[in-house]
């Protein structure tokens, strides 16, 4: 039998007290893993439309710990956007890794977004200064609200500061975040100023040209470049602010694939492979040095892995088993 979770259904699961915590524990032990040879993500292959600029990402993984096999097929279609749609669609498909009988088939937004925020939090927790105070947030979709959430209750930060394209949205992202989540937060004009005030900063923007620059960071910040979709030209941070961070990568198989921040210095002889080749998990088992000074500039570079998706789908899973929700269908029958 197969599950079937709908996004209203993966919304309610997410909304349950503890839920996002178990979250971030449950992508953090996915990059353990994947350190410790306990899981397998390969690249994804990116599908090009021969007659536009869409394409379809493969996002597969595998787990003994949990015991599934999964790919995501993601959909990145710039042209929805002027259909009034969404540009990027998935949907997770998850089966058993002994039998290979399909178990779930599960929507990807919502898994997607919240998954995505759980790794920035997981990688800040391990980088970011001790004393860091000030949050600063460029974006503010869905994905900045997930991250606020997903990053808030792990420090005692003091304000968030935030800038968006559209001044109507950071306001209303900003008075959500206060009267939500306790948090004073601000609104600037640029992202330079949130850039040069902010401890600790995430890029959540499907920007293709830089929007931090190298000459605006100073020590001891910590950067989550998150936003930018998965296309090899596509970047929020230009290589002079590469260049002054240590970068840590979710996978360095999926960053060399598919992440601008690394692709164009790299194109350029401006960067190494050896400098993108520290992944999340070897900081997560001590296989690598997590923040060395307090002077250090840390970069975690987000590209987003199918091994979180994995990792949230099996959550997912058991919590709908246990609750009674989502539709079951007999796929053979």
């Amino acid at each position: 039998m197969t599950l079937i979770l709908t996004r209203s259904v993966i919304r309610s699961l997410l909304a349950e007290a503890g839920a996002l915590a178990e979250v971030e524990q449950a992508v953090a032990r996915a990059h353990r893993d994947l350190a410790l040879g306990r899981a397998v993500l390969p690249a994804p292959p990116a599908m090009r439309q021969p007659d536009g600029e869409g394409a379809y990402l493969a996002m597969a993984a595998a787990s003994a710990p949990d015991g599934l096999a999964t790919v995501k097929l993601l959909a990145d279609l710039p042209a929805n956007r002027e259909r009034g749609l969404p540009v990027q669609r998935s949907a997770v498909l998850a089966a058993d890794a002994e039998t290979g009988a399909c178990v779930a088939l599960l929507d990807g937004a919502e898994l997607t977004r919240i998954r995505t925020a759980a790794a920035t939090a997981v990688a800040t927790g391990a980088l970011a200064r001790a004393d860091a105070r000030t949050l600063g947030v460029l974006g503010t979709g869905p994905l900045a609200r997930a991250h606020v959430q997903a990053l808030l209750p792990g420090r005692a930060y003091e304000h968030v500061l935030v800038w968006g394209r559209t001044p109507d949205n950071a306001q209303s992202l900003a008075h959500w975040i206060t009267a939500e989540l306790g948090v004073p937060a601000k609104v600037f004009t640029d992202p330079r100023s949130v850039t040069e005030h902010a401890d600790v900063l995430c890029t959540l923007t499907p920007s293709r040209d830089p929007l931090v620059h190298g000459d605006w960071l100073t020590p001891g910040q910590h950067i989550n470049a998150v936003g930018a979709p998965p296309r090899a030209d596509h970047r929020e941070l230009d290589t002079a602010a590469v260049l002054r961070c240590r970068i840590v990568v979710d996978a360095y198989e999926t960053a060399l694939a598919k992440s601008g921040e690394v692709l164009i210095p790299l194109a350029e002889g401006a960067l190494r492979e050896d400098a993108f080749r520290t992944e999340l998990g070897a900081v997560l088992t001590g296989r690598a040095p997590g923040r060395t000074t307090d002077e250090e500039l840390t970069l975690f570079n987000s590209v987003g892995v199918g091994l979180q998706d994995l990792a949230v789908a099996r959550l997912l899973i058991d919590r709908a088993g246990e609750r009674g929700l989502g539709l079951t269908v007999d796929l053979a029958s």
